[in-house]
């Protein structure tokens, strides 16, 4: 780290102080903090067997973190969609999903900051994963989650001691609701938290570390929010900073069709997503109506030339699968990079040249009820 202390900034430029508990900017939009130098291979924390190895590349006071582990997942090889690929399974994390990179970190800042009791809304994933290290930390979590929410999400939620509520509607009308319940308790959402974006981008030194300290051609990522677009455009430019790598890869980015905010907008030349509504999705990790750093994530998908497409809700099953028979089980959210890299393979985005790296987000076994069917055809 550098002897300058960063900020948060918000789109109106507006700087913040780091050290205080803050989820959104006056302005009403979202925090992001200001460009970080990055870190060298030499100040990789190799005694560290989780992403805190990397701890040197975040914005975070001296002390202890919260962490369960998280991080280390591997880089596994697979012939998918005729193309040699590297996958990422991010199911190996404490709770199961990537979102432990990100609530390793914002709980390890919030805890620093005296929060003891706050909020969260999730489809499921970020709300386990912000239980899960909650009660490590010692913090009261409160969880809001659409009724339709896969069980299997939810109980562990309430086994790690959080109190969960779920709301009629959509992940939006949960989303909104959350907002409304802001003023009562600390918002720690993993969607607006600008920390929770830190521990994201640490899969982008991952998988440089992964590849022999190398960028890949491009990584593919599932998108609902946008996390992990954010989190691999901020650590593999920080890495471009440093000298450590010549280019940032191209983002190709992943939705469902029944939920493609970003991809409509990123095809479209918008500047940010519309406002509708989108029907039901068994992706439903991914079905967040209105992103809230969708200006941020469309933008960093074009400065990395990447691209964006949707997959077909009939596509989502073969892919859990298909990957299934390759000896990893996603869930659905998770699955669709599979018809995606094919879809951008089909367009030219990725060829037999091309290091292409496949970020698979979520345990199969958060959507059990959804995927049992599959092993009774």
């Amino acid at each position: 780290m550098s002897d300058t202390t960063p900020q948060l900034t918000d789109r109106s430029g507006r700087r913040y102080a780091l050290d205080q508990p803050r989820w959104r900017g006056d302005d009403g939009g979202p925090l992001m903090l200001e460009p970080l130098p990055g870190i060298t291979r030499r100040q990789i924390d190799t005694g560290a067997n989780s992403q805190w190895r990397y701890r040197a590349a975040l914005p975070l006071p001296q002390g202890e973190p919260v962490t369960l582990g998280e991080g280390r997942t591997p880089l596994l090889q697979r012939t998918l969609a005729g193309l040699e690929v590297a996958i990422k399974p991010e199911p190996m994390n404490p709770t199961g999903s990537f979102k432990d990179r990100g609530s390793s970190v914002m709980i390890s800042a919030l805890r620093h900051q005296g929060v003891k009791q706050l909020l969260e809304d999730s489809s499921g994933n970020g709300g386990s994963s912000v239980a899960a290290y909650c009660a490590a930390a010692g913090i009261d979590a409160q969880i809001i989650a659409p009724a339709s929410t896969s069980p299997s999400k939810i109980v562990r939620s309430r086994l790690h001691g959080a109190s969960v509520e779920l709301v009629p509607g959509t992940r939006q009308d949960v989303a909104d609701e959350a907002v409304r319940r802001a003023g009562t308790r600390f918002y720690a959402s993993h969607n607006w938290h600008p920390q929770f974006l830190q521990g994201v981008k640490l899969i982008a030194y991952e998988i440089w570390e992964d590849l022999g300290f190398t960028a890949p051609s491009a990584v593919l990522v599932p998108a609902g929010a946008g996390s992990l677009v954010l989190g691999c455009a901020m650590g593999f430019a920080e890495l471009k900073r440093c000298g450590e790598i010549d280019q940032v890869p191209r983002i190709l980015v992943s939705q469902p069709e029944r939920c493609c905010p970003l991809v409509r907008a990123f095809n479209g030349g918008a500047a940010a997503v519309d406002a509708r509504a989108w029907p039901a999705t068994l992706a439903e990790g991914t079905a967040i109506a209105q992103p809230v750093r969708d200006r941020e994530v469309l933008q960093a998908i074009r400065d990395s030339s990447g691209g964006a497409t949707a997959v077909a809700e009939e596509e989502l099953l073969p892919a859990v699968r298909e990957l299934a028979a390759t000896g990893v089980f996603v869930e659905p959210t998770s699955a669709q990079v599979l018809p995606a890299l094919r879809q951008f393979h089909a367009t030219g985005h990725v060829g037999p040249d091309d290091t292409v790296v496949l970020v698979l987000t979520g345990s199969g076994l958060k959507a059990g009820q959804a995927l049992s069917r599959l092993s009774a055809d």
